[in-house]
């Protein structure tokens, strides 16, 4: 009788045991944390070095592994972002602008997972959601100008002599910018938007302590007939690559965003070996009005001069 009646007690806990094992497993599980990778010549290459980072926010929560773009990483988007300079700028305007807009389409498309990254981040939901339509709004903006800035910003220059002037902007070449560490998209899209509306190619470095929207929207540039090498986004320290992205002599300009005086300076006298210019911009706020404008465009352009000799066919005394 007595074997009997544990026998009945044994088996009506054993149940209660399966379940107690099936919630503990799940409250041990581990976050497979995704490799945000390197964005190249339109391809995703792990970084050479083997390095990365554990990207987290201000709870201590880890969000990622970013890979640290070393200097080999660098000079491989130079050489992507050079062969792909001459197709780009050759592209007729109207194209390049509808290739701007597309890739608004995209990140609008893909509005909610830019949303979750940002407040991941330690944006509010309302700051997360005003930065990804500014973004897309700054796109579209962009994308509009695209067929409309060398008619700005042409001249035709009146001359003493005998010839025809008129001065034209055209693209400076290869880009390399550092976009702003303290906000994840809305720094990288304003540094890449004019730069490639004025038919330049961009390597840019994106923020080290907000990476997740970079690589993510390298995805959204990659879906979106932008050609490879157009633009290319490295991740990693500003600290170890902003003396190469002012040194590389196969870059035309150099593009950085922050208020390290002393990474101004080196850049500044890296950028003299062969006379590129060097973009500062430290004080801009790219949340206001003033974060878009087509002297964005100019900035990156030079302005080329043409002499073309005519006939004073009136005050010469020339007649037919």
């Amino acid at each position: 009788m007595a074997t009997s009646t544990i026998k009945k007690k044994t088996a009506a806990k054993a149940p209660k045991v399966e379940e107690v094992q099936s919630n503990g497993a799940q409250a041990q599980r581990l976050e497979v944390l995704k490799t945000y990778k390197l964005y190249i010549g339109g391809q995703f290459p792990r970084t050479e070095s083997g390095r990365y980072y554990v990207a987290t926010n201000r709870k201590g929560e880890q969000l990622a592994n970013v890979c640290t773009s070393s200097r080999k990483d660098f000079r491989d988007a130079v050489i992507a972002a050079r062969g792909a300079q001459k197709g780009w700028a050759a592209k007729a305007a109207n194209n390049r602008g509808q290739i701007l807009y597309r890739i608004a389409e995209m990140l609008e498309g893909r509005r909610s997972q830019f949303v979750d990254e940002l407040m991941k981040q330690d944006s509010t939901k309302a700051q997360a959601e005003t930065e990804v339509n500014l973004s897309i709004d700054k796109l579209i903006y962009y994308a509009g100008w695209c067929d409309k800035y060398q008619q700005l910003f042409s001249s035709v220059n009146p001359v003493a002599s005998s010839h025809f002037n008129f001065s034209v902007p055209e693209p400076t070449g290869v880009i390399a910018a550092i976009a702003p560490q303290n906000n994840s998209l809305l720094g990288l899209v304003s540094v890449i938007a004019p730069a490639i509306t004025g038919g330049n190619t961009i390597i840019v470095l994106a923020s080290e302590s907000k990476p997740l929207c970079a690589i993510t929207f390298a995805e959204v540039i990659n879906s979106s007939d932008v050609p490879g090498g157009v633009v290319n986004i490295l991740t990693g320290k500003p600290s170890e690559l902003a003396t190469q992205f002012a040194a590389h002599m196969d870059v035309n300009a150099v593009v950085f965003c922050e208020n390290d005086e002393l990474i101004q300076k080196d850049i500044q006298e890296k950028a003299s070996l062969n006379v590129k210019r060097v973009l500062l911009y430290n004080d801009v706020d790219w949340f206001s009005d003033k974060g878009e404008s087509p002297y964005f465009i100019l900035d990156t352009q030079e302005i080329k001069t043409t002499w073309h000799p005519i006939e004073n066919i009136g005050s010469g005394g020339g007649k037919y």
